[in-house]
């Protein structure tokens, strides 16, 4: 704790679609629509996250081009804001369950994301 990002992840907490994504180039803490905060101090703000209870993705492991198809055909994570209806594609946003599937299958590792099938896996 100490790193500043407790109000950060309190607002994402409070907000549907709010969560931690962790890759190769940082983390980035969503918590509102077009509302984020990154950091390339990883460690500190996945841990506050999964301890809070935040979903966290962590791509870091995940092929590069498979982490890259992903982000730029997928849909985006619908954050503080309905999601579209489906079929979900690129520039579309989605619930984050879906999204963290998508990641999962890739195998990435999530925490504290229910509804996903094979979490058990990744962490809860």
């Amino acid at each position: 704790m100490g790193h500043g990002y407790s109000p950060y992840i309190a607002l994402a907490l409070a907000t549907e679609g709010g969560h931690l994504a962790v890759g190769r180039g940082g983390a980035t803490l969503f918590f509102g629509p077009g509302a984020s905060v990154s950091s390339y101090d990883i460690e500190p703000i996945k841990n506050e996250c999964v301890k809070a209870g935040l979903p966290v993705i962590d791509t870091r492991l995940v092929d590069f081009g498979t982490v890259a198809r992903i982000a730029i055909n997928g849909p985006f994570v619908a954050v503080g804001q309905p999601p579209d209806r489906p079929p979900y594609h690129a520039l579309s946003r989605a619930p984050l369950a879906y999204v963290a599937e998508s990641y999962v299958a890739a195998g990435a590792m999530v925490w504290n994301q229910a509804h996903i099938p094979g979490l058990g896996r990744s962490g809860e």
